[in-house]
């Protein structure tokens, strides 16, 4: 269901187009700026003229700073508006916030600050902050673009429950509102409470039944919950409402799909096509709807004519190659697939095409295939020899995989990717030291790589007594790449070392938010049961071993603490 959904946000991204915050800067990006008022002291002056100046020779940061100053001194919404127009061409997006709330707080009844502010909060990941500029603007009867930000924020899995809470209050204020409430029930619906989210939306039915939105939010609801004729009727209004709307002509031709119907999904299909004849993107994304639900031979109809192109998109090949290996033609797709030049898809293109081999019994080929393209694309070497060595590992040649890994090593000692594997190879074998000498060398060549950041910090941190030497580094990866799950639970367990449980919480559970795996399973019910949460922390370690089939971590824990284990398992 999510591979669906993302097929069909993606192709509605597409039809809606985009905008940028900071386009090209016209021949006189300061022509359009309010005028500068009259009734300045010298300094004043001064700071304007140096400002002035500064545009005109493309110095937009300097410039900005003076309006800054300028308007700060004169209290004037116009020179902080003239500011934030200079702070759009400066590249730099901290500058450009400032400004606007420098003019918001001058003009705060304008809607261009607020506008502006809620993109760049929502370009951060504060999504709150971008939901609160919105709702300001709607309350006084603006364009806040409610239903687009649920849409990007749901996309971006944004946690959907502190947005539905400020909507809900926002409600309760301006029940009126269509835009909110679709918004809210479209979080509400990301949320898991699609019966809330129904209700929400057979409501505004009644009161706003022209919204094409609304439709398109209960199309999508119905789809997600597998109630293709509902989604298909739903379409089918919002048609009516809207008749040149391509999301919902999509949405349409997906209910279709589902229902069986193919023709009159490909009638709607078609109609798309003609509405948008020089779009190959769409082609794409249409094609890969159709296999999505199963469909390959329309799917192939819309690609060949891509693959005719001087441009060829590389999806196009890659696409072509996976119908051509649902269709058992192994060589067609192996010629596909070699198709896709260096770039984009490259190296997707040549790992499909390896394991397609090896699974259909070929791993002699796949190996020669591999081998073959690293004389071909010798700039891919360590790629396509990580891929090689990736494929032996899967169908346990583990003698052999070692074996190129280091005649790959021999040959590109600074390969950082090469050099990860082995280091995480030793780790397997119980080579520490061999493990912390390779990732060492990797950072002294990239002292800033997060991975070898973490993985050393990690495993210093977890199988050494080096706590003093495990700590900056995960600090360290941690600034780095603060939203990655596996960094997130690097520090959570350093925080649990360091003796402080409370911030281990914080870190651990967002951790399992963003990937569940069973080794965070471990550590956050660890540290919830030494915390007093045994029972969250038994509900957590049952949700484990129901939920991933290799558990290690989790099955180790049970052994040190046997009374972790759900009531039916414990040993008597």
């Amino acid at each position: 269901m999510h591979a669906r959904w993302l097929v069909t946000t993606l192709t509605a991204t597409w039809l809606a187009g985009c905008q940028t915050l900071s386009p090209p800067p016209p021949a006189d990006p300061m022509a359009s700026a309010p005028p500068v008022e009259s009734g300045l002291d010298a300094a004043g002056l001064t700071t304007l003229i140096s400002a002035e100046l500064a545009g005109q020779r493309g110095d937009f940061a300097r410039a900005t700073r003076g309006y800054l100053d300028a308007a700060q001194r004169y209290h004037s919404a116009a020179l902080a508006e003239r500011a934030t127009l200079a702070a759009r061409y400066a590249d730099d997006r901290k500058l450009l916030e400032r400004a606007a709330r420098r003019w918001q707080a001058l003009a705060p009844d304008a809607e261009a600050p607020a506008r502006l502010l809620a993109g760049l909060a929502m370009e951060r990941g504060d999504w709150l902050d971008s939901l609160n500029q919105r709702l300001t603007l709607a309350a006084r009867g603006g364009q806040g673009d409610l239903t687009g930000f649920a849409e990007t924020a749901i996309e971006q899995k944004a946690a959907p429950a502190p947005l539905i809470a400020r909507l809900q209050d926002f409600l309760a204020e301006h029940d009126d509102q269509p835009q909110a409430q679709l918004a809210t029930a479209l979080l509400e619906a990301a949320g898991g409470d699609t019966r809330r989210a129904e209700t929400r939306l057979s409501r505004l039915a009644e009161r706003h039944p022209a919204l094409p939105g609304l439709w398109l939010a209960r199309t999508r609801l119905a789809l997600q919950e597998d109630r293709y004729a509902a989604a298909r009727d739903a379409a089918r209004r919002g048609l009516e409402a809207a008749p040149d709307d391509s999301r919902l002509t999509l949405l349409l031709a997906q209910a279709q799909l589902r229902l069986g119907n193919v023709d009159a999904a490909e009638s709607r299909i078609d109609t798309l096509l003609e509405r948008h004849s020089d779009a190959p993107q769409l082609r794409l994304a249409l094609a890969r709807l159709y296999l999505e639900e199963g469909y390959p031979a329309p799917a192939k109809r819309l690609l060949l004519p891509l693959i005719e192109q001087d441009d060829a998109s590389p999806t196009a090949f890659i696409l072509l190659g996976m119908i051509a290996e649902t269709e058992g033609e192994v060589d067609n797709a192996l010629l596909y697939y070699r198709q896709v030049p260096p770039g984009d898809g490259f190296l997707d293109a040549r790992r499909r095409a390896a394991q397609m081999l090896a699974e259909h019994d070929r791993l002699p080929d796949a190996r020669t295939f591999l081998h073959v393209e690293r004389l071909r694309h010798p700039e891919s070497y360590g790629d396509l020899a990580a891929i090689e060595i990736q494929l032996l590992r899967e169908h346990q040649h583990d003698a052999e995989a070692d074996a190129l890994l280091e005649r790959a090593l021999a040959r590109h000692p600074d390969d950082t990717q090469l050099r990860f594997m082995r280091g995480m190879r030793r780790y397997q074998q119980g080579n520490i030291t061999g493990m912390e000498r390779d990732l060492r060398h990797i950072l002294a060549q990239q002292p800033d790589d997060a991975a070898a950041l973490n993985a050393l910090g990690y495993t210093l941190l977890d199988e050494t007594d080096r706590l003093d030497e495990a700590r900056p580094l995960i600090e360290k990866a941690y600034r780095l790449a603060p939203d990655n799950p596996a960094v997130i639970d690097s520090m959570g367990w350093l925080q649990y070392k360091l003796g402080r449980p409370q911030q281990a919480l914080v870190h651990l559970r967002e951790a399992y938010r963003r990937q569940p795996d069973q080794e965070i399973a471990a550590h956050l019910a660890e540290v919830l049961w030494q915390q007093g949460q045994r029972a969250d922390a038994r509900r957590l370690v049952a949700e484990a071993l129901e939920r991933f089939d290799s558990r290690p971590r989790i099955e180790a824990l049970i052994q040190r603490i046997p009374a972790l284990a759900p009531t039916h398992a414990r040993p008597e």
